[in-house]
C-alpha cells in the first residue's frame, strides 16, 4: 500500500489506517483472520483507544495478533486516552495511567502514537507536556498527536509540548465534510457552511499535521452510512458512475475521495468486513481527477457559490 510520512515526523505509515474500534464484534477465528489478512494486504497501522469496549478491544487484538517481539516491529500501534465517564481528562497522572494500562493491554512496551482523545476544558498544558515528556523519555511512546481538536486547542497544548503533533483525528465523510465546505464561502453573507472548527484543515497542512479522518462513510453522528442509502440518490449515482470507470466498487471511492485532497490524509477506516477492507485499501491506488472529486462533492448537496 502507497505510505506517507505521519506530520513532520519521520514514520512511514499506509495511507489507510485500520480501526479497531469493532474487533470485539468478531469472535476469536475471525478476528485473526482480519488482522492477518489487514497485514498480508500492507495495512499494518492499526487504531485503537482505551474506551473502545472498555480496554477489551486492545486484548482482542493483542490476542488476534499473536503479539511477540517480531509482530511488534512489523506494525504500528497508535492509541488514544482521555475520556473517562463523565468526564474527558487530560490530566498527568491520568495520561501516564491510562498509557500503562494500554500498553499491558496491547502486549507491548510502547506505543507508535498517542492521541490524547476528545478535548479537556480543564486542561492544563503543563500537565500535558510533563506527561509526554515521561512517556517520551522512558521510551512508552514515540509521536504524539490529539483527536477532534481546534487550532486554538492545539496551540494551547503547544504552549508547554514540546513534542510535535504529528495527528489530528477528526470526522470528515463526503456527506460530513464542513472543514472543506466552508472554505469555499468566505466573505458569503448566505454562506451554505459555517466554521466551526476554526480552519483546522488548513491549520493542520501549514503546520504539517496529519488529518486521520473517522467515520469516512458515516452522515451525521452515526446515524448511517451514505453509500447505498436511498436518503442519498444523486451521490450514490455519482460514486457508483465514477466506480464503473475505475472498476472498483462504491467503498474504494469513497475512500479515494478523502485520500485525493492534497493534506496527505489518512482515512481510519472501522470496518471487520475483509472484503470492506480490501476495497478500502484498493483506495491508495485509485487517482480521482479534479472534474470527479467536485462532482462528488456536489452530489452530496453541497453547492459552490
Amino acid at each position: 500500500m502507497r505510505t506517507i510520512k505521519l506530520g513532520s515526523s519521520t514514520l512511514e505509515v499506509p495511507v489507510v489506517a485500520v480501526g479497531c474500534m469493532r474487533i470485539d464484534s468478531l469472535d476469536k477465528a475471525g478476528a485473526e483472520r482480519f488482522v492477518q489478512t489487514a497485514l498480508e494486504e500492507g495495512a499494518n497501522f492499526f487504531d485503537h483507544a482505551d474506551i473502545y469496549a472498555a480496554g477489551k478491544c486492545e486484548e482482542i487484538f493483542a490476542d488476534a495478533i499473536h503479539m511477540n517481539a517480531s509482530i511488534r516491529e512489523k506494525i504500528i500501534l497508535q492509541s488514544k486516552c482521555g475520556i473517562r465517564k463523565g468526564m474527558f481528562d487530560f490530566s498527568k497522572e491520568h495520561i501516564l495511567e491510562s498509557v500503562d494500562n494500554i500498553l499491558k493491554r496491547l502486549k507491548t512496551d510502547y506505543l507508535d502514537i498517542l492521541l490524547l482523545h476528545r478535548p479537556d476544558t480543564l486542561v492544563e498544558p503543563e500537565e500535558v507536556a510533563a506527561a509526554f515528556d515521561i512517556l517520551e523519555s522512558s521510551g512508552k511512546v514515540r509521536h504524539f498527536g490529539v483527536s477532534n481538536q481546534t487550532p486554538m486547542q492545539i496551540q494551547l497544548l503547544k504552549k508547554s509540548v514540546k513534542q510535535p503533533i504529528v495527528a489530528n483525528q477528526l470526522q470528515l465523510s463526503i456527506t460530513n465534510a464542513t472543514m472543506i465546505t466552508h472554505g469555499f464561502n468566505v466573505n458569503m453573507e448566505n454562506a451554505a457552511a459555517v466554521s466551526r472548527d476554526e480552519g483546522v484543515l488548513d491549520y493542520c497542512r501549514l503546520n504539517d499535521i496529519t488529518i486521520q479522518p473517522w467515520s469516512p462513510f458515516q452522515y451525521g453522528f452515526f446515524e448511517g452510512v451514505f453509500l447505498d442509502n436511498a436518503k442519498f440518490p444523486v451521490l450514490n449515482q455519482k460514486i457508483d458512475e465514477v466506480a464503473k470507470k475505475y472498476e472498483v466498487s462504491n467503498t474504494t471511492i469513497a475512500i479515494a475521495w478523502l485520500l485525493r485532497h492534497p493534506a496527505h490524509m489518512q482515512p481510519v477506516i472501522g470496518t471487520m468486513n475483509i472484503d470492506r477492507l480490501k476495497d478500502c485499501i484498493k483506495a491508495s491506488d485509485i487517482h480521482l481527477t479534479r472534474e470527479e472529486w467536485y462532482a462528488i462533492l456536489l452530489a452530496a448537496g453541497n453547492v459552490l457559490p
